[in-house]
């Protein structure tokens, strides 16, 4: 039988496809310090906030709360009021940096440590090590979501009682359409995150430095963030990536605005698919000597 010319000269039995497995690397990963710090913390934030709650006095004034004092007032509800809030305060920066941590360090780190070259001397085919380490990291991106929502949806519950869902855009939703609606608001923050995971994971290829990799992919969505408040800007803000970051509040609404969520889904993929096709472009023909 002909042997494939991937395989030529390779030693008996050796297969790309065996090398670096996902539940290996995935364990890997979950041994490194700054992973369990990182879900950690998505835990601990839904108990802090609670904590906080108790010592509210009541006396609050009216305009102390900014964008969130619409919500905040009904965080405690219930127990999905409390975690809409918790999503509220975490999406526009923490969500990103957990996001940006885990995508952004996974190659840089290697590199900086030294391990990347032997890594691919096992032999890993390039692309096949790259496509594993986005798959950990977007994995556990994921897992952060969901541990901070599980962690809010039952230490609320517990504290506030299972109570409809309420906003001041919406009617009072009962609790299972209201579980429905955060469930939709979970996996639209997640589509959103991909754009912050692809520009996270460009970086990390691009550099050594897996500082320079987390902190370069939080500080341009802060930079995007901010020229999307720049209404002189016109229809170019549509086409940033943090343009449609809170369209999920759309979710919460009767009935449910779509528009805005479409839009958003089709911006962060896209972004998502052009970072990671740059990063597998560079990966595969950059010399790794690190």
């Amino acid at each position: 039988m002909a042997q494939s010319s991937s395989t030529v000269g390779a030693a008996a039995g050796y297969r790309p496809s065996a090398t670096l497995p996902f539940a290996a690397e995935f364990r890997r990963q979950a041994s490194r310090r700054r992973t369990q710090l990182a879900l950690g913390f998505m835990v601990l934030l839904p108990l802090i906030v609670l904590v906080a709650f108790q010592f509210d006095s009541g006396n609050d004034d009216d305009g102390g709360g900014g964008e969130f004092s619409s919500l905040a007032d009904l965080a405690t509800s219930g127990g999905l009021n409390f975690t809409l809030f918790s999503l509220l305060v975490s999406a526009s920066f923490l969500l990103v940096v957990v996001v940006a941590l885990f995508c952004g360090d996974t190659v840089a780190s290697e590199a900086s440590w030294g391990s990347l070259r032997y890594l691919l001397a096992v032999p890993v085919p390039r692309a096949r090590l790259l496509a594993v380490k986005l798959l950990v990291a977007l994995a556990y991106s994921g897992l952060a979501l969901l541990l901070l929502a599980g962690t809010a949806l039952l230490a609320g519950t517990l504290r506030y009682g299972w109570e409809p869902l309420r906003s001041q855009v919406s009617a009072q939703l009962d609790p299972a359409e209201g579980l429905l609606r955060l469930a939709a608001v979970l996996g639209y923050l997640a589509v959103v995150l991909l754009a912050v995971a692809g520009l996270a994971f460009l970086l990390s290829v691009v550099t050594d430095a897996a500082l320079g990799a987390v902190g370069g992919a939080v500080l341009l969505w802060i930079l995007s963030s901010i020229l999307d408040q720049i209404t002189a800007l016109g229809g170019i803000r549509a086409f940033l990536p943090t343009h449609y970051a809170n369209a999920w509040l759309g979710l919460l609404s009767t009935p449910v605005q779509t528009d805005d969520l479409v839009r958003g889904c089709i911006s962060a993929i896209a972004y998502a698919t052009l970072f990671w096709s740059l990063a597998f472009w560079r990966f595969t023909r950059k010399d790794v000597t690190s």
